[in-house]
């Protein structure tokens, strides 16, 4: 079996984070989104990846390499344009061949072991595997009607309730996806969607089951969703100081502080991550916060937040949360009073508090 991944989206729900860098690399819990992906499938013992890639692709070639770091072998297939999921796939034929395949969507992190589906798609005999998730509020998502272990039709967001299982970006396939792609047109999006692919296959006699999470998942395509993201990772970690704090610093909970780094007269509370050769001084890191590598966070409280790499934070009067701050961004200020305030910062900004 063989995996794609689907990572060609602009990410325009986190603009301007996502002018100057692919959102499938924002970093959650100091790592990737995209290699949660790509580490979930190496786990299922999936040897050979595609990676859909689009108008970012540069940035994800160079970030993610050749596979070799993880022992896999990675193809990129370049997509001109956004044009719909089904789209993708087919435009991926000549990488997938004949080969089942198992399809992840790149800005979702799934936290369940894709092992199991691969072997409830092999167990049952069907010639497509959805994977669901039962969910509160389904008026929000396209969602599954099951029948006798199967799935008999996809609607997306219905508008009176008709399921409560939502459908997660999670698939495996046949090669019989690309004659239903074949048979389909495009929605009024103008895009080829997956769903009307799947439920072209249901049509035409295949069968179509389904996996249930047992953990959870999240789609990271707001600012939202990736602080919450960053949050529940970051309750899964185990501390671990390979830096230097100093004997006025206080360290709480469960935190990470990588090599080179230096924290002084600071308070560190976790769940909490501190990148390479970064410096905490006189500073507070608060719960369900990541500071990536090379940032410098002085006079400041920060917390609930996600901190990309080479930031300068110093004196802001007004404790900063709730936030998701680009690369290379400075935040400046005179006063010390401690307030609140939230930031959506994108690369290379500079902001001055007076």
């Amino acid at each position: 079996m063989k995996a794609l991944i689907l990572s060609g989206g602009i990410g325009s729900r986190l603009w301007p984070i996502t002018y100057t860098k692919a959102k499938q690399l924002i970093p959650v819990a100091n790592r990737p989104i995209l290699f949660y992906a790509i580490e979930s499938i190496v786990k299922a013992g999936i040897k050979e990846i595609g990676i859909v890639v689009g108008v970012t692709r540069a940035q994800i070639m160079q970030e993610v390499g050749d596979g070799s770091r993880w022992g896999v072998k990675i193809t990129y297939i370049y997509q001109q344009k956004p044009e719909g999921l089904a789209h993708a796939v087919k435009i991926s034929k000549h990488f997938l061949q004949d080969d089942s395949f198992l399809m992840f969507l790149g800005d979702n992190i799934i936290r369940d072991d894709l092992s199991r589906f691969i072997q409830e798609y092999y167990n049952k005999k069907v010639n497509a595997l959805v994977v669901l998730d039962k969910v509160k509020n389904p008026e929000e998502y396209g969602v599954a009607v099951l029948e006798n272990g199967n799935i008999v039709e996809l609607v997306e967001k219905p508008k009176h309730f008709i399921s409560d299982m939502a459908i997660v970006g999670l698939y495996i396939f046949d090669q019989n996806i690309f004659s239903a792609i074949e048979n389909i047109k495009p929605s009024w999006r103008n895009e080829l969607e997956i769903t009307d692919a799947i439920q072209e296959m249901i049509k035409s006699g295949f069968k179509v089951g389904y996996g249930q999470l047992e953990h959870w998942w999240k789609d990271t395509g707001s600012s939202q969703d990736m602080l919450e993201a960053n949050q529940r990772l970051l309750d899964d970690i185990n501390g671990c100081i390979k830096g230097m704090i100093d004997s006025q610093s206080i360290v709480q909970g469960k935190v990470i502080i990588e090599k080179d780094t230096s924290v002084i007269n600071s308070v560190i509370r976790g769940p909490a991550i501190i990148g390479e050769k970064s410096n905490i001084k006189n500073a507070y890191i608060g719960p369900y916060t990541s500071v990536s590598s090379g940032c410098e966070v002085e006079n400041t409280s920060i917390e609930y937040s996600i901190v990309m790499n080479n930031c300068k934070i110093k004196n802001m009067e007004k404790r900063i949360s709730d936030s998701l701050i680009g690369n290379d961004v400075e935040i400046l200020s005179c006063n010390q009073i401690p307030t609140t305030c939230s930031f959506i910062v994108g690369d290379r900004s500079k902001i001055y508090s007076i």
